[in-house]
């Protein structure tokens, strides 16, 4: 017999579909009798439709006859499968978000190009949907609680989400009775951009009184297992977190195996083999054919040195070129936060931000950083309200009389112009050549081919107005892979003009790549690490671009916003100086 439920669904699936493809209202209502009628139909349907008796019934024209025909013969419908080719499959699962029903969804489609929740959560962050009609900022907020409870069993997390929780339990943990010492591992604890779940390690005697405390957490949801020295929880948010508790003599060779890739821990057995020594999570030994010593070491550095390494910061256990550096003791100092000098990607009211210049410079000021660059969107950026050649005038008029007000801390005049498909930059060279500097990024028409795109990069990098080259790739973690792009042949053509190139902190972001980082370092190319803040509180993203630029090996004086005002200034001066 046929699956009527199933051939309903269909029926109501094409529906779904035809109106997120902004289809026909009559047609899409065709599909929806369609399937109320089948819902009360009594008889088989095969037999209906040989009979004819499915024909005669009120609301089964021809077209939808021969929909219902091919479900029943086929098992699918030629409708259904050109529409599924045609509507970004994404678009099925931002649908099931409360209060978006398929013509907003649509409409989110059409007007800022969202096809994943990810894309539209950034939206949402951004305020981007203030400028559609029917939402408002109680609509953003109602999409972001409802992404967040979709993705809570999604499998991955950003490393923001997961990192924010994971140091809120375990300074929880360490405070514990009995608990001489408790960090994070894992990939956390490296500085992945995405992880799978969140890894804790604690030394204590009384392994017991640990767990009791960690099971009994408020956010923990399910308790998946438990035993004396691990236990695995789920928390409400859907990650999944790891418990080992060691004593403290282990402590250190725990931390070091449970931080380390599977490659980096892969090259320290085979060091401590080739040194006639076992290496695994509970110590380091001698081993003979008569006894089995073990080796104390009271921290991780002296793990490295029994095993003839200098210590590798957590960033870098990877095995990507750290031990060749460990072995002759050149593992760089890698940049900190503290670093920092100032910031030049962030956005106010002007265009899409949330604050006023004001407001973002004072916020700016308390980070104690000598400078604030200011960049808001340009004029071609109209889902973003970018700035017209009037706006700017008015913007720096307003930074000059805040520059004279504000002390401790200097605005400057900046723009994230958008790089059009040509590769060319939206204002005439009069305007760029008002701001102190330029960063250029790529906003639309993601579908070009990689040779399109690529060509479009490089024009952009070797634009003299541009300074900063942002968020290369466009990639959103979790949400949307960066367009095709020959990104090495980019960053032959930023080295060569001397344009840098940003690390944009925005956790969804973390673009560039911490794989190019230390290649792009090693050309010659400046990077600058911008927090692309739409808020106060998201210049604090900064901690997120640091983090992941240690493991790409950045250094302090690979990175533009490391230099001093002055000297900044110097520097913006003299490209100036090249442009002209």
């Amino acid at each position: 017999m046929v699956d009527r439920k199933k051939i309903i669904s269909s029926l109501e699936e094409i529906a779904l579909l035809l109106e997120l493809a902004g289809a026909n209202p009559f047609k899409v209502r065709a599909y929806q009798n369609g399937a109320r009628v089948l819902s009360t139909y009594e008889g088989d349907l095969a037999e209906g439709l040989a009979s004819g008796e499915l024909a005669r019934l009120k609301g089964v024209g021809k077209g939808l006859l021969s929909e219902i025909t091919a479900l029943v013969s086929e098992g699918k419908s030629p409708t259904r499968e050109e529409l599924l080719a045609q509507v970004p499959p994404g678009l099925l699962e931002i649908v099931k978000i409360p209060g978006l029903g398929p013509k907003k969804v649509h409409l989110l489609h059409e007007e800022l190009g969202i096809t994943t929740l990810g894309e539209l959560e950034y939206a949402c962050n951004e305020n981007r949907l203030m400028q559609l009609p029917g939402f408002g900022a109680r609509s953003q907020e109602k999409i972001l609680k409802g992404i967040d409870v979709w993705r809570r069993f999604s499998g991955r997390h950003l490393l923001s989400d997961a990192w924010e929780l994971a140091e809120t339990l375990r300074k929880r943990l360490a405070g514990v009775s009995g608990v001489d010492r408790c960090e994070l591992a894992g990939s956390i604890r490296r500085r992945k951009e995405t992880v799978k779940d969140i890894d804790l390690l604690v030394a204590a005697v009384d392994s017991g009184a640990v767990m009791d405390a960690f099971v009994g957490m408020e956010e923990v949801e399910e308790v998946i297992g438990r035993g004396p020295t691990k236990s695995s929880v789920r928390l409400e948010s859907g990650i999944q977190v790891d418990l080992r508790v060691v004593r403290d003599e282990e402590f250190p060779f725990a931390l070091t195996h449970f931080t380390g890739s599977q490659e980096h821990n892969t090259v320290m057995r085979r060091r401590a083999k080739e040194r006639g020594l076992k290496l695994n999570e509970y110590g380091l030994f001698v081993e003979s054919s008569q006894d089995t010593e073990k080796i104390s070491c009271a921290n991780e550095r002296k793990i490295y040195q029994a095993l003839g390494l200098a210590e590798i910061p957590p960033e870098l256990r990877e095995d990507r070129g750290e031990f060749e550096l460990a072995e002759k003791d050149e593992i760089p100092r890698l940049i900190v936060e503290s670093d920092l000098k100032g910031v030049l990607h962030n956005h106010s009211t002007y265009s899409d931000g949330a604050a006023s210049v004001e407001e973002m410079a004072l916020a700016a000021r308390k980070h104690r950083w000598e400078y604030f660059g200011l960049s808001d969107h340009s004029k071609s950026a109209s889902y973003a309200n970018g700035l017209s050649p009037d706006d700017i005038l008015r913007q720096h008029d307003e930074i000059d009389e805040l520059n004279q007000r504000i002390s401790g801390l200097t605005i400057l005049k900046g723009i994230e112009s958008d790089i059009l498909a040509d590769g060319s930059l939206d204002y005439d060279d009069d305007i760029l050549a008002r701001f102190d500097f330029v960063v250029a990024s790529v906003h639309s028409r993601f579908g070009l081919s990689e040779a399109e795109q690529t060509k479009r990069c490089i024009r952009a990098v070797q634009n003299p107005f541009t300074t900063i080259l942002g968020h290369p790739t466009g990639r959103l973690l979790l949400a949307r892979e960066g367009f095709a792009l020959n990104i090495d042949a980019v960053l032959e053509a930023a080295a060569d003009s001397g344009c840098v190139v940003e690390l944009n902190s925005n956790p969804h972001r973390l673009d560039l790549d911490w794989r190019y980082l230390r290649k792009a370092s090693s050309m010659g190319i400046l990077i600058s690490i911008g927090p692309d803040a739409h808020r106060v509180e998201t210049l604090d993203d900064v901690r997120y671009g640091v983090a992941v630029g240690r493991k790409g090996w950045l250094k302090a004086e690979d990175v533009l916003n490391t230099l001093g005002l002055a000297k900044l200034q110097d520097y913006l001066k003299s490209r100036r100086t090249q442009r002209s």
